[in-house]
């Protein structure tokens, strides 16, 4: 497993975590290398991801919501919620990677964290997403 990949995984368990028990970011990552000591090369994306999306979280949300016609962000699983955080905040901040990358990636979470339906739900709202950020950006 790849650096980004393996700091993307940790970075939405972290978001999970934040999410459910109101936590800010900082106690959230403290939290979680306190719990999954960690030298790998992924930590430093995730911390940067976790702290990248806490901070960009209300611009993230309301992105969210523009490309997602039918579902509130109150009724999404908190997995998809934060799937779709994560990879929009990459599409948005993240202009090095290829959205190809970025959405495969966050499919592939979808897949490994989330319902049966999550990675065409997932797929569907960032392929939307990554048509708005590439006519605006």
């Amino acid at each position: 497993m790849g650096a980004r990949t393996s700091g993307r995984e940790a970075a939405l368990q972290m978001l999970f975590a934040m999410d459910a028990a109101g936590h800010d970011a900082d106690r959230a990552i403290f939290d979680f290398w306190r719990e999954f000591p960690s030298d790998g090369e992924g930590r430093s994306y995730a911390d940067q991801l976790t702290r990248g999306v806490a901070e960009q979280r209300l611009a993230l949300d309301e992105e969210i919501t523009k490309v997602s016609a039918n579902w509130r962000l109150e009724r999404m699983t908190r997995v998809d919620r934060n799937i779709l955080r994560l990879a929009s905040y990459e599409l948005m901040f993240q202009r090095d990677i290829p959205h190809a990358v970025i959405i495969d990636e966050a499919v592939e979470l979808a897949k490994r964290y989330g319902s049966e339906n999550s990675p065409a739900f997932v797929n569907g709202l960032l392929d939307k997403l990554a048509s708005t950020v590439r006519a605006t950006g």
